[in-house]
């Protein structure tokens, strides 16, 4: 299945690569380096679109690493920079598709988009929750052979901008684009006491189409809402990226 496991850094770019054959390696380089060349000269005629926490407008001529960007962003009524890492994730996957690839999996920072042929488990990292580690989420090869996004916000691990305080906002849905900004976007609302944190996180997340399923970690408290994948133990300390497991 996955044969080879290389990570890719190019400038804030730092993505896990699992896959089935070598080629594909030198494919998502090529893949991460133009669609970044892209998404650059259109921030340097558009500033608004790097700075932003509201959606962006853009026109039919933009690139489509942009288009997808602002998508994902007026659909979880962010910016469209909250799903950069899962949109570059998701090119990755949607281009090496495109060249025969039948199992990858592209995790850039928490942000992962997948194809594969049988069923797999995603571990969960929640920082210093006691969850951390110890569950995954089986997903389905009938929902991976198509491509699935499984993407994670947390205002406790990381570098990434939120406004909350969840260890872990972790959202499903086909694309990662979507994902990505959603748990953003979902991730804001995680204020106050773990047990309302989390119930504004899932009433925000009840707002916002286009999503299977939210599963939000506040400290030793969770909750959900829509359709997850089903939860398994792991029983694994690792961390963020590190668990895939093939069933």
């Amino acid at each position: 299945m996955f044969l080879v496991n290389k990570r890719i850094s190019i400038k804030e770019t730092h993505i896990t690569l699992k896959t089935d054959s070598e080629k594909f390696i030198k494919l998502a380089k090529n893949t991460i380096i133009n669609e970044r060349i892209n998404l650059e000269n259109y921030i340097l005629k558009h500033p608004e679109f790097l700075t932003s926490y509201v959606p962006i407008s853009v026109g039919v001529d933009a690139p489509k690493i942009v288009k997808i960007m602002a998508r994902a962003g007026e659909n979880a009524d962010v910016g469209p920079m909250a799903s950069v890492a899962g949109t570059i994730s998701q090119m990755v996957v949607e281009n090496a598709i495109k060249y025969g690839c039948k199992n990858i999996i592209s995790e850039n920072g928490g942000d992962i988009a997948l194809r594969t042929e049988r069923n797999i488990i995603v571990g969960l990292y929640a920082g210093t929750s006691s969850l951390s580690g110890q569950i995954g989420f089986e997903i389905k090869k009938d929902k991976a052979l198509n491509g699935y996004g499984i993407c994670t916000s947390s205002g406790t691990v990381g570098h990434s901008v939120s406004l909350g305080n969840a260890d872990a906002v972790v959202v499903f849905a086909d694309e990662s684009s979507i994902a990505d900004a959603a748990a953003t976007s979902i991730g804001n609302f995680a204020t106050g006491a773990p047990d309302e944190a989390i119930n504004k996180c899932l009433e925000k997340a009840e707002d916002i189409d286009y999503l299977d399923g939210v599963f939000v970690v506040v400290g030793e408290y969770a909750g959900k809402i829509g359709k997850i994948p089903k939860l398994v133990k792991t029983d694994k300390k690792v961390t963020l990226g590190e668990l895939f497991e093939l069933m």
